[in-house]
Order: structure tokens, then C-alpha cells, then sequence
């Protein structure tokens, strides 16, 4: 099967940032178990997906991808904080990450907790020690922070975790996932964008292509959720069934989320196509998503 430039370009992208996060963590330390533990789930493979986000929207401002590494790198470490604490018995309850045991079956609860808090607070320092002006520092660590609290993914799985075995409305869910799954993509999207100094114009439009592929994403998620393999998927499915979770496919049928996957793709598009002079990347990157199988 030929490879297209896309796919190899992809890969480039993904393996800058997995061959930098391999140098993370690494110190001889009495604490070893705890680096152990956070270099298991930070290298355990995946898609990348957020960091070539960030890294091709530094690109597509004109600047190089290596501008954008340190705030890739520091967006899985969060990333995979979060897959470390959705994973614990007291949120989703899950075994099986990426093809592996989770990391709790793994360290133990505790240990997975302090794993994750300390890929957390790694993740900033990450961002902070990038080689960029004090300015552009400031404010990709804002967009972090935002994305990380109470107003992204720590508020989005809080209304999760509520919202198990309640009826909800398709805005409910859509609530859910703007903050649970879209903002730390739109925050990869927009720390690229500041990484390539870019314009407040292409931060809107960076903002609107991440909110329509966030929303994909999550759509995508869902139906593989009912429709995958453990061993397609690299983790459990069915599981939002078992955990009394309201989704997309479960309030809109299966046929109306793939529907809709294509209009928020499509809107994606439409999103960069303008403010972008080369936006050809960040288009089939939408496509990608769309059709990922795991």
C-alpha cells in the first residue's frame, strides 16, 4: 500500500513528540515506581493525536513544527494523565488502555493517582521550558490551564460521572464532551497557532476547526464503542453501556452520529480553508479523525 504524504508527514509528527517524551522521566531517584508508572502510560502508544494538532498548526502559521514540541510534549503528558485517572475503579473502572493493562492493574491504585497528578503538574513545566518568548509562555499556559479545570475536562468528567444512569438531553451530552473532549484538542489547535505567532484570526479559526473535530471525535468514540474489538480498540468496549452513560449513539442512532460526524467534519474544514494559506494537512487530518477505526 503506497504511503501518501500525509500519512508520512503524520508519522514524522508523531514520532517527534513519542522520541522527546522517551527522554522524560528518566532520573535515579528512591521514587523510581512512581517514574516507572508515568513513563508506562506516557509511552504506551496511541495516536498522538493532540500533539501533531499542535504541531501542525504551528506549521501552518508558518513556523516549524520543533516550535510547537514542548507544548506537544507537555499536552500528551495531561492527555495521559487524564486516561490514567478515567481509568481508576472510582470513575470509569476500566482494565484495558492502548492494548495494555490499565495502569491501576498495573501500580496500583495509589501509585496510578501519583502518576497522574505528577504528569499533571509535569505537563506546565513542559509547556514553560519551551524556547519561546515569555509572552507566547504566558498564554499557551493559560489555554492549558483552562482546558485542564473546571471549565475543560475536570468539569466535562464531572458532568460525566453525574450524569451516569440519568436521562439526559443530546445538549447535556454535547456539554459533556465540549469540555471533556474538545478542549484539550481546541487547546492543542490554539497552542500551536501561539507557538507560530500566529493571528488573533487564525486563534478563531483554530478554535472553530478544534470545537468541529472535538465533536467528531467524540461522536466517532461512541460508535466505536458499540461497534469495535478490545483488541481493535486497544481498550474495553461496551463500556458506556455497562457504566449507565448517556452518548451520542444511545440519544441519535448510530446512522444520525455518522451523519453528523461528516457535517462537523466538513465545518472543520470550512474553518481553516480561508485563514490558512496551505490548510491541506489540517484538512486530511479531519478526514483521519473521522474514519479512524481505534
Amino acid at each position: 500500500m503506497t504511503v501518501t504524504d500525509f500519512e508520512k508527514r503524520y508519522e514524522e509528527l508523531k514520532s517527534l513528540a513519542e522520541n522527546t517524551l522517551s527522554f522524560r522521566f528518566t532520573e535515579s531517584v528512591p521514587q523510581k515506581t512512581l517514574l516507572e508508572s508515568m513513563r508506562y502510560s506516557l509511552l504506551a502508544g496511541g495516536k498522538r493525536v493532540r500533539p501533531v494538532i499542535a504541531m501542525s498548526f504551528c506549521e501552518a502559521c508558518g513556523g516549524r513544527a520543533e516550535d510547537a514540541l514542548s507544548f506537544a510534549c507537555g499536552l500528551e503528558m495531561l492527555h495521559t494523565y487524564s486516561l490514567i485517572h478515567d481509568d481508576l475503579p472510582c470513575m470509569d473502572d476500566d482494565t484495558l488502555r492502548r492494548g495494555k493493562p490499565t495502569n491501576h492493574v498495573v501500580f496500583g491504585e495509589w501509585t496510578a493517582v501519583l502518576a497522574g497528578d505528577s504528569l499533571l503538574t509535569a505537563a506546565f513545566g513542559e509547556v514553560l521550558s519551551a524556547g519561546l518568548p515569555d509572552k507566547a509562555l504566558v498564554s499557551a499556559g493559560r489555554e492549558l490551564s483552562e482546558a485542564a479545570g473546571y471549565l475543560g475536562m475536570c468539569g466535562g468528567q464531572f458532568l460525566d460521572m453525574d450524569g451516569e444512569n440519568k436521562t439526559l438531553s443530546r445538549e447535556d451530552v454535547e456539554a459533556i464532551h465540549v469540555r471533556k473532549t474538545a478542549a484539550l484538542i481546541r487547546a492543542a489547535a490554539r497552542m500551536g497557532v501561539i507557538a507560530g505567532s500566529g493571528s488573533d484570526a487564525q486563534l478563531d479559526a483554530a478554535s472553530a476547526y478544534a470545537d468541529a473535530v472535538g465533536l467528531a471525535f467524540q461522536l466517532r468514540d461512541d460508535l466505536l464503542d458499540i461497534s469495535s474489538t478490545p483488541e481493535a480498540l486497544g481498550k474495553s468496549v461496551g463500556a458506556d453501556a455497562k457504566n449507565g452513560k448517556n452518548t451520542f449513539v444511545s440519544l441519535l442512532g448510530a446512522e444520525e452520529c455518522r451523519r453528523r460526524i461528516a457535517l462537523e467534519t466538513e465545518k472543520a474544514k470550512r474553518a481553516v480553508k480561508d485563514t490558512f494559506s496551505d490548510p491541506g494537512f489540517l484538512c486530511e487530518l479531519a478526514d483521519m479523525l473521522a474514519g479512524r477505526e481505534k
